[in-house]
């Protein structure tokens, strides 16, 4: 078992690959100047690449990435991650420039975005709607089934509640009204809800809680996704997508090291593809890593929408869904939607 700490360090292996390559000239040529070696070797000399994500699927992408550079597989920079519990560990890191690039949640995203005054940006979109409709019973298959229920949910004042709310909006709802939201402070207190209401209860829930919370009450049924719901009422021009997760980066390490940058989002592009296609190697990689356990994670793998989502795409998606929490809470996204400078790639 790996422990919880700062990991992969590879500055050995891409410091032997230099060597290599300035022991590799062509026979008979003359040796480059002084300048023309400077500057090679300011072109191949790895950088140093810090980042971050939190403990749930933000981090479960990137276990292939973690896994590679940790064998000493990746050898053209240095990279070291760090897979903390809670977004208020990140914002220091970020705010302080301590780490250069973090996987977090997508409003808070953009509160850092605001707070720095343009410091960060958005490099991809990691995880896509996490949100699950869950009851004891068979009762709820529609949005409209809500109607007259209590929901009992986690996350008061966060994406939770926004996405909620316009889910249930767009589909003739109103909380308060047609519908009764009960907020408690963790997940586990939604199922206790659940299992000890009223028939006429449903319980919202994340990935992997989801899996966590059958294994422990099979009768536990998943009624809706939230993601799909949120994808059905988007109509004429309208296009957005509910998002979890997505990356930042640092604005002054993009500007200083894209090709850096470039590598990090191609390799993260590979670890997700291998995460979706080999679900059960990935979900020992994020057992190895302490992220949730291996068991859980290959049955919450394919519920957890991960993806890696970049360029004009990222942009259209997210900027969608940023709109709408601002448009019922500015502050859950910093007091306004960031400007076209926060997508990278777009």
């Amino acid at each position: 078992m790996l422990s919880r700490r700062k990991f992969l360090r590879v500055a050995g292996a891409g410091a032997a690959a230099l060597a290599l390559a300035g022991c590799s000239g062509v026979a008979g040529e003359e040796p480059a100047g002084d300048a023309t070696d400077e500057g090679a070797l300011d072109a191949t000399e790895p950088v140093e690449v810090r980042a971050v994500a939190l403990k749930g699927p933000t981090a479960m992408g990137l276990v292939r990435f973690m896994s590679e550079a940790d064998a000493g597989e990746l050898a053209d920079n240095d990279y070291t991650f760090d897979i903390v519990a809670s977004p208020d560990e990140v914002t220091p890191l970020v705010a302080k420039g301590e780490v250069d690039i973090a996987a977090v949640p997508a409003n808070l995203a953009s509160v850092l975005y605001n707070k720095t005054e343009g410091g960060v940006r958005a490099i991809a979109i990691n995880t896509l709607g996490v949100l699950y409709v869950c009851e004891l019973g068979d009762s709820v298959h529609t949005v409209a089934d809500l109607r007259g229920k209590t929901i009992f949910a986690s996350g008061k004042g966060s994406t939770p509640e926004y996405g909620l709310a316009y889910v249930l909006e767009k589909n003739g709802l109103t909380v308060g009204q047609d519908v009764t939201v009960e907020w408690k402070s963790e997940h586990a207190e939604c199922v206790q809800a659940l299992a000890t209401s009223s028939a006429n209860a449903v319980a919202m829930l994340p990935q992997p809680f989801v899996t966590t919370a059958q294994a422990q009450n099979d009768q536990i049924r998943v009624a809706l996704d939230l993601t799909e719901e949120w994808d059905a009422v988007q109509t004429g021009d309208e296009r957005s997508s509910m998002v979890t997760g997505v990356a930042i980066v640092r604005s002054a390490f993009a500007d200083e090291h894209p090709d850096a940058l470039e590598a990090f989002l191609g390799h993260y592009a590979d670890s997700v593809e291998f995460v979706n296609d080999n679900v059960a190697d990935a979900a020992q990689l994020v057992g190895d890593y302490d992220i949730v356990t291996a068991e859980v994670a290959e049955k919450a793998i394919p519920e957890c929408n991960i993806v890696c989502v970049t360029g004009d795409e990222m942009e259209e998606r997210l900027s969608g869904y940023l709109s709408v929490l601002a448009d019922q809470n500015p502050q859950a996204v910093g007091g306004s939607v960031p400007g076209d400078d926060f997508y990278y790639g777009a």
